[in-house]
């Protein structure tokens, strides 16, 4: 896709789900839910954005609408087009939901259905620092940490750090062996960098596109939410519950469920993915 090679896992047979992680994920991420997916009759196809997991490096800075266009390219590459498999239920977690909705606007006639996996929520995103500065100071970043040898050092366990704050369930559940392949590379921290430095403009695609191409899919709003009370938890489910509004989409929360709840919560996940395409617009 643009010319930059891209791990993809295709598994099962049936409807197709293309699932999306989010920011320095990787496909192994969606494991639990794939096995029920595929258990279940679903063709589950599973990428690795430029500069994750076992992808390539980014040849250049990701926007919304290219991230749409790359998931369109991977399906017709893998000759699931809708003329031969039907639309797809597309699913995108945390910032991935920028591109899985962008997909649902852009290609409307190709998706079954949008499911939103504790996604992004910016209402009014706003920057400081032009885009090109921002770009520039993520690669110079990602250079330098990688010049330093924290990656090698420090990448697997930031990683297991990382996915552990963001669950109710427990640790990492990745093998070891793919997590050393993925994170001790500077790649993966230079691509993460690079994606995180577009996130605002990313996110003003999104609006862009809200006013411009209507949302003709159905649409479900999967939050997590850790059980507790605290303001922040609170603030961050309410964000969740207003987006679902703002899309006409079916609201659900995860509980209890951190900010991986593909790890936390999989059969809910799968069940949300499962029937999502079934439910009516209003």
């Amino acid at each position: 896709m643009d010319g930059v090679p891209l791990h993809v896992v295709v598994e099962g047979c049936g409807p197709v789900a293309v699932l999306d992680a989010g920011l320095a994920m990787a496909w192994f991420d969606w494991d639990p839910v794939a096995a029920r997916l595929v258990a279940q009759g679903r063709t589950v196809v599973r990428f690795d954005r430029p500069g994750h997991g076992l992808s390539a490096p980014a040849a250049a800075p990701p926007t919304t609408a290219g991230e749409a266009h790359r998931i369109a390219g991977l399906l017709d590459a893998l000759g699931l087009t809708d003329a031969v498999s039907g639309p797809v239920t597309v699913v995108g977690h945390s910032i991935a939901g920028f591109h899985a909705e962008a997909f649902a606007r852009l290609y409307p006639g190709r998706t079954a259905a949008l499911v939103l996996l504790d996604s992004s929520v910016e209402a009014a995103p706003r920057t400081v620092l032009p885009a090109a500065v921002r770009t520039g100071a993520a690669r110079a970043l990602g250079r330098a940490l990688t010049a330093a040898g924290l990656p090698a050092a420090l990448g697997p366990l930031a990683r297991r750090v990382t996915v552990r704050a963001s669950r109710t369930g427990g640790g990492d559940p990745a093998a070891r062996d793919l997590v050393r392949r993925c994170y001790r590379t500077g790649r993966v921290w230079r691509g993460a960098l690079l994606e995180n430095s577009r996130y605002p403009d990313m996110a003003a695609e999104v609006l862009a596109l809200r006013a411009t191409h209507p949302l003709t899919a159905p649409a479900t709003v999967l939050a997590g939410h850790d059980g507790s009370s605290g303001r922040g938890a609170l603030r961050r489910l309410a964000r969740q519950e207003d987006l679902a509004g703002r899309l006409g989409a079916r609201f659900e929360v995860a509980e209890p469920a951190g900010h991986l709840v593909m790890l936390d919560r999989p059969d809910q996940v799968a069940r949300a993915v499962r029937t999502a395409a079934g439910q009516l617009r209003a």
